[in-house]
C-alpha cells in the first residue's frame, strides 16, 4: 500500500492532511475534471458565471471505530432540484449568513448535526452547477463526536457514512451513460453503499481525495477544458 493510501486509514493523518491542504492553493478544476460528466455544455472548469445562486454544503469528516468517514445524504424524491441524488447536506445561502453558517445550519436541519461539535477547517473550491444554476461552496468540517443522525424526511431519504479508504479504492469507480438535459453523457461515478455518487458531489469528493493524495481515476472520454 502506498504511503498516501495508508495515511487515509488514519483519522489523525486525514484531519492533519486535509487541514494542511486547505491552507494551500487548491486543485479546483483539475480535480473536478476527474469526475465530471462529458460532454459538459454549460460548465467550464473553474469558471463561476454571473447570476449563480450561492449555496453551501457541509463536507463532514469524522472517525467511526477509528476509521475516517465522510457523510453523504440521499435527497428526497420530492425535492425540486437534484431529487433522489446522493449529495452533501446543504442549501441556499440566506441573507446575512456566511457560507460556513449556511453549511452548518443546513446540516443541522437535514440530519440533526450539532454545530457546536463541528470544527470548520476551511472551504474547497466553489463549483457551478448548470442544471440548477447554484454555485456550490463546499465547507469542510470535522467532528470527533459523530451523532446518531436524524434525517429530516422531507429532505433526506437516507444518511450514508462512507469510509474514506472505500472511497479511495479504484474498484468503486465506474462510468455510466445518463440522459441529462436531453443529452446522453458519460458520467463517472463512485459506487458506494449501493448508490451511485455522481455530478457535483463526486467532483467535490474528487478534490477531497486529491488533497489526501488519493487521485481518483475514471473511465470514459474526457474533454479538454
Amino acid at each position: 500500500m502506498s504511503s498516501s493510501l495508508a495515511a487515509i486509514h488514519s483519522w489523525d493523518s486525514v484531519r492533519r492532511t486535509v487541514a494542511g491542504g486547505l491552507a494551500l492553493p487548491l486543485p479546483g478544476a483539475d480535480a473536478h475534471l476527474l469526475m465530471s460528466p462529458a460532454p459538459r455544455p454549460g460548465w467550464k472548469p473553474g469558471r463561476i458565471p454571473k447570476g449563480g445562486r450561492d449555496s453551501a454544503a457541509l463536507l463532514l469528516l469524522f472517525p467511526r471505530d477509528g476509521v475516517p468517514q465522510v457523510l453523504l445524504t440521499k435527497r428526497s424524491p420530492d425535492l425540486p432540484h437534484h431529487k433522489g441524488q446522493i449529495s452533501l447536506p446543504g442549501g441556499t445561502k440566506e441573507t446575512g449568513e456566511s457560507l460556513r453558517e449556511t453549511a452548518l445550519r443546513e446540516a443541522q436541519e437535514e440530519i440533526g448535526a450539532d454545530p457546536a461539535t463541528i470544527t470548520v477547517l476551511g472551504e474547497l473550491s466553489p463549483l457551478y452547477i448548470p442544471v440548477s444554476r447554484f454555485v456550490l461552496h463546499p465547507v469542510v468540517g470535522v467532528t470527533e463526536s459523530p451523532s446518531d443522525w436524524i434525517p429530516e424526511p422531507r429532505e433526506v431519504d437516507r444518511v450514508l457514512e462512507v469510509p474514506l479508504p472505500v472511497l479511495a479504492d479504484p474498484a468503486v469507480r465506474d462510468t455510466e451513460t445518463r440522459l441529462i438535459l436531453g443529452m446522453e453523457r458519460q458520467v463517472p461515478v463512485f459506487r458506494v453503499e449501493g448508490e451511485a455518487v455522481w455530478g457535483a458531489t463526486a467532483m467535490v469528493l474528487a478534490e477531497l481525495l486529491w488533497l489526501l493524495g488519493a487521485f481518483p481515476t475514471c473511465g470514459g472520454t474526457r474533454e479538454t477544458p
